[in-house]
Order: C-alpha cells, then structure tokens, then sequence
C-alpha cells in the first residue's frame, strides 16, 4: 500500500461492494433460500440480490428474503417503452457473480437449450461469460441419473460455468442419494 491512501473501514474512500445475484428454481432445495441469503449477508462487503422462478416461490417464504427479489412480473413491470432499462440486462451489469441454487432439472435442460423465457433465464442467457458464474444442480436421483443431465451439465460447463457438485444424502421424497 503506498502511503498516504487511506484504507479499510476508517477510509474516506467508499469501499465497493462484490454483488452476488442468487438465482433460486423450482427445486425442493429452494427452501434453504433463506439460509443461503442468511450466510451470504454474512460476509463483509457483499451486497445481495435475487432472482426467481415463479415455481421456486412455492418453497419459500419470501418475507423471510431480506435482500431485493425479482420475479418474472418486475421484468414487465419496469419496461413501459423504448428508454426504460430492461431489467435481465440491468441485473446482468450489476452482478459481479451469479449463483445458481438451485438449479432445478427444468431450469438446467432451459439453460443448456438457449430457452430464455423467464427473467432468470434471460438474465443467464445475457450473462457476462468473463464473469462467474456457478451452477448448483439439484433435482431427484432418478432425475440425476437420466443421461440427459450429465449431458445438459457438460454444456453448462462448456460455457464456461462452473458446477458445484450435488451431495449424497436423504432427499424430502425418502429416497437415498445425490
């Protein structure tokens, strides 16, 4: 550091925030939303907001978001006419990483096809690929083991996307595994 430039929290220079949008879909693992936004919110400096399929909504509660969440309506809420920001685009040059959590089977087979017909998908079709972005798949076993996933998965990733594996446990409908 050199001298004379002022520093950490005490500096009279504003310190920018890391903006992490949280993508959340209609995956039984979305009602850990909350917690995720909780341990997120926890680390200093990061600034938080969310982005929502219209079937995610059914296993939270968004009360319990203390953060900004979008949802399909406010995409066609904000845009009146021709010189009204577009909200996917917006979103896209805010964030400086986006996470997928989760990423249900759905949302992964419209990702991986170009299909953008939500605000979450539009914004990941729009993303800024120098940026990261990470995935995290979550769906039923049986699910999982169709071999269309795995290939949906190395498509993501050929993107340039980055998987964050599934781990193996009991799921909410009884059955064992990833």
């Amino acid at each position: 550091l050199e001298p004379g430039i002022p520093t950490g929290k005490n500096s009279s220079m504003p310190q920018k925030k890391f903006h992490v949008l949280v993508g959340v879909t209609g995956s039984v693992a979305a009602l850990k939303l909350p917690l995720l936004i909780m341990e997120l919110l926890k680390i200093p400096g990061l600034e938080v907001k969310v982005v929502t399929t219209e079937r995610a909504k059914h296993f939270y509660n968004a009360q319990e978001i203390p953060v900004t969440l979008y949802g399909d309506e406010d995409e066609w809420q904000l845009w009146k006419g021709r010189s009204d920001p577009v909200l996917h685009i917006e979103l896209r040059r805010w964030a400086d990483l986006m996470v997928v959590a989760p990423l249900d089977a759905n949302t992964l087979a419209k990702v991986a096809n170009g299909i953008c017909d939500n605000l979450l998908t539009c914004v990941i079709r729009a993303w800024d690929l120098s940026k990261p972005l990470l995935f995290c798949p979550a769906m039923n076993t049986a699910m999982w083991e169709h071999p269309i996933t795995a290939q949906q998965v190395e498509q993501l990733k050929g993107f340039g996307y980055t998987e964050i594996p599934c781990v193996v446990k009991k799921l909410v409908c009884g059955d064992e595994g990833q």
